[in-house]
């Protein structure tokens, strides 16, 4: 009989749960993945053939194969989402089923003596008072129909009592189903290929975070799940509170030929200018293992080989 702990990670197949799975598999778990597989993405391929691996194609939005997968496993980690604003404007509707309703129908059938643990974005701050730190007690006022459909979803799980939030920092780094539309990816990528950015608002702050400190932060998480469970959590990289210009000037270190330009037209969707405090979980033990430069450095190297086209959310 097998005793492992079973894990159903819905969207196990995208950009954080291609790394999220090997690493849960890695550590003892035995686990579900719930996807469509919208994306045509291979990700998962390199574990098909772990005995504790089992996925199933299906759609997170159907609340009966949703609520029968979930009455069986131990620990729900819901990954399955309509991620960033673009996407999310793209299809208001479909964002709302798969980043609220799913989490509604999961909090309904959750039993006390399960786990979940959500991510949610940091853009739920919206937009931040200049020098003052967003932290978990910070009121939420999310700008774009994403930002609202995350933060929604974080109040059910909260309200249950027994769910762990993470108010992620925009991730960056290199993934079998890889994202080119994320910030220092798609920055990262304009210098290696197009040796120039032209920057919009390029003063506004946000705070990021490499994508297996994401990883490491569940798996934190899942370990020191009976003190954490009720609250959220931001998780970032405390140094790297910085603005596009600054990210910019960082990634020229290692491209020196990149230019970078301004322009006062255009505007972020989510109007995100903040920095934030990520004291919290780093309060308990836990930190980051992975630097901005660390980052760049590793997505300088994937780019050197990787296809683009298909590579985006929108």
């Amino acid at each position: 009989m097998n005793n492992k702990r079973k894990i159903l990670v819905t969207g196990g197949a995208g950009y954080i749960g291609s790394v999220m799975v090997p690493e849960l598999l890695k550590n003892g778990y035995a686990v579900s993945v719930l996807d469509n597989f919208s994306f045509k993405q291979m990700s998962l391929l390199d574990v098909c053939h772990h005995p504790d691996l089992s996925i199933i194609n299906g759609d997170a939005r159907n609340k009966t194969e949703l609520t029968k997968l979930v009455s069986s496993h131990d620990i729900i980690i819901p990954l399955a989402a309509v991620v960033g604003a673009p996407a999310c404007k793209k299809d208001e509707r479909y964002a709302e089923e798969l980043n609220y309703e799913q989490i509604k129908n999961i909090s309904e059938v959750v039993s006390k003596n399960q786990q979940v643990l959500f991510p949610v974005t940091n853009s739920g701050y919206g937009i931040g008072q200049k020098g003052i730190y967003c932290d978990e007690t910070t009121p939420l006022n999310p700008i774009s129909h994403y930002g609202r459909t995350k933060v929604e979803a974080e109040k059910v799980l909260l309200e249950m009592g027994n769910a762990v939030t993470f108010r992620l920092a925009t991730v960056f780094g290199a993934s079998p189903r890889m994202r080119m539309d994320l910030l220092v990816n798609d920055f990262v990528y304009r210098a290696f290929n197009d040796r120039f950015v032209v920057l919009f608002e390029s003063h506004f702050k946000r705070n990021y975070i490499h994508i297996r400190d994401v990883v490491n932060a569940f798996s934190y998480g899942l370990n020191n799940y009976e003190k954490m469970k009720g609250q959220p959590y931001n998780v970032g990289l405390s140094s790297a509170n910085i603005s596009k210009w600054e990210l910019c000037q960082k990634i020229k270190e290692y491209v020196p030929s990149f230019h970078i330009l301004e322009s006062e037209v255009g505007e972020d969707p989510d109007k995100r200018d903040y920095i934030v405090s990520n004291d919290k979980i780093e309060a308990l033990g836990w930190q980051p293992q992975h630097s901005l430069d660390m980052g760049i450095v590793e997505l300088l190297k994937t780019y050197s080989f990787l296809p683009v086209n298909a590579y985006k959310n929108i």
